[in-house]
């Protein structure tokens, strides 16, 4: 998920060097979406491995 939220950054970064606003905006956007998602799902495994130890 890291992989893609970086992917879409990098292509936000060159359709803004290139002057493509819209695409750079929606490229940020998707971006910035899949990196908090990928935050949540690391936070949500990180909590279950620790319940799961405890047991």
């Amino acid at each position: 998920m890291l992989y893609w939220a970086l992917m879409f950054l990098v292509v936000a970064l060159v359709a803004a060097v290139f002057g493509f606003g819209g695409i750079a905006s929606t490229a940020t956007g998707i971006a910035q979406v899949l990196f908090v998602i990928a935050i949540i799902m690391f936070a949500v495994s990180l909590f279950a491995g620790f319940m799961r130890r405890n047991r």
